[in-house]
C-alpha cells in the first residue's frame, strides 16, 4: 500500500522530486518505491527522459485505479470523522447581500445552530472554493461557475425603485446607477412589463441615462445614496428589507422578479456535511420571510 501511495502521487506529478515534496521524503526514497514496485510487477510504469518521467501505458492503467481508489479511502475517512469536526464552515457571500442581509442575521443563525461557527467572507463572482478553503459560497446565477461544484437554489431575485418617501415625492426622481448592475433599470422597467404593470418608465426612463450623478462603483453605494435621499436606486428586496422595516426607505412600487436568483455553492452534495445542509436550509427559509413580507403587503403599485 505504500508503494501504491508514493506511485499514485508521483504519477499525479509526473516529477519524483515534488512527490518527494508533498510525501516528505526523499528523491531517493520516492525512486526505491517505485522500483520495489515495478520489480513486483515485473513492468516499466514510467519512462525516465532527460531527467523528467513520463507514464507508461501500464501506468496510466494503474494510475486511473490508484487515483479512484485513494480518492474514495480519503471521502470514507472523512465521513466517519465525528459530526463536530465540520461544525465549522466558511461562507463567501456577494459583498451588498453580506452587509445589507446576512451579517445583520448571523446572531439568528448562532441563536438557532449554537454549534455551528461561521466564518464569513465578503466576495462575488467566481470562485474557486478549494483554493480559498470555502465551504459555502452564496452567488447570483448570473455568472457559469462550472460542473465541479453543487449548486442549491436560495431565493429568486426581486426588485425595485427605493429611496426616501420625500424622492418620490418629485415628478422626476434622479434614478441612481451602479457599475456592478448597470442594466438594473432596464431589467426592473421589462419585469414590470411581463408582469402586467406599468413601469413608470415616464418618471425613470427618461432620465436613466441623463442622471446628474455618475454611476457607483459599487451596488451597496447606490443604496446608500437613496438612504441619504440622492435619487432612486433599484433595490434587492433581501438587501432593503430591513430599512423598509424600519422606515428608513420606501418602494412605491413594490418588487418584481428580474428573472435571476441566489444560489449557494458547494464542493459536495450539502446533505452530506449535516453543518451545511442546517446553513442551507436556514438561508431559505431567512430569504423567504425577508421577501414575503414586502412582496405580499407591498407588492406593486404603479404611480
Amino acid at each position: 500500500m505504500h508503494a501504491l501511495q508514493v506511485f499514485d502521487v508521483a504519477a499525479t506529478e509526473l516529477s519524483f522530486a515534488r512527490a518527494a515534496q508533498r510525501l516528505f521524503v526523499t528523491h531517493g526514497a520516492v525512486s526505491r518505491q517505485i522500483r520495489t514496485l515495478e520489480d513486483a510487477l515485473g513492468l516499466p510504469l514510467f519512462e525516465r527522459r532527460n531527467r523528467a518521467v513520463f507514464l507508461t501505458p501500464v501506468g496510466e492503467r494503474l494510475h486511473a485505479t490508484t487515483r479512484q481508489m485513494f480518492e474514495q479511502l480519503a471521502q470514507t475517512v472523512a465521513n466517519l470523522r465525528p459530526v463536530a469536526a465540520s461544525r465549522t464552515l466558511v461562507v463567501s457571500c456577494e459583498p451588498t447581500l453580506a452587509m445589507r442581509w446576512l451579517i445583520p442575521r448571523l446572531g439568528a443563525f448562532a441563536q438557532a445552530h449554537p454549534d455551528i461557527a461561521l466564518h464569513l467572507h465578503s466576495a462575488g463572482g467566481p470562485i474557486d472554493l478549494a483554493s480559498a478553503g470555502v465551504d459555502v459560497a452564496i452567488r447570483r446565477n448570473d455568472f457559469f461557475w462550472g460542473h465541479s461544484l453543487v449548486a442549491e437554489p436560495l431565493a429568486d431575485e426581486w426588485i425595485g425603485p427605493v429611496g426616501l418617501p420625500a424622492t418620490f415625492e418629485a415628478a422626476h426622481p434622479a434614478p441612481l446607477h451602479t457599475r456592478t448592475r448597470p442594466q438594473a433599470w432596464h431589467d426592473w422597467q421589462r419585469a414590470m412589463k411581463a408582469e402586467g404593470h406599468a413601469p413608470a418608465s415616464g418618471r425613470y426612463g427618461a432620465r436613466a441615462s441623463g442622471s446628474p450623478i455618475p454611476p457607483f462603483e459599487h451596488f451597496y453605494l447606490s443604496l446608500q445614496a437613496a438612504g441619504a435621499g440622492l435619487g432612486a436606486a433599484i433595490g434587492s428586496v433581501y438587501m432593503v428589507s430591513d430599512e423598509l422595516r424600519a422606515g428608513r426607505l420606501t418602494a412605491p412600487h413594490g418588487f418584481v422578479r428580474d428573472g435571476s436568483a441566489y444560489v449557494a455553492l458547494a464542493r459536495e452534495p450539502f446533505d452530506a456535511n449535516p453543518a451545511t445542509q442546517a446553513l442551507l436550509t436556514w438561508l431559505r427559509s431567512a430569504m423567504a420571510e425577508s421577501a414575503s413580507v414586502w412582496i405580499k403587503s407591498v407588492w406593486i403599485k404603479t404611480v
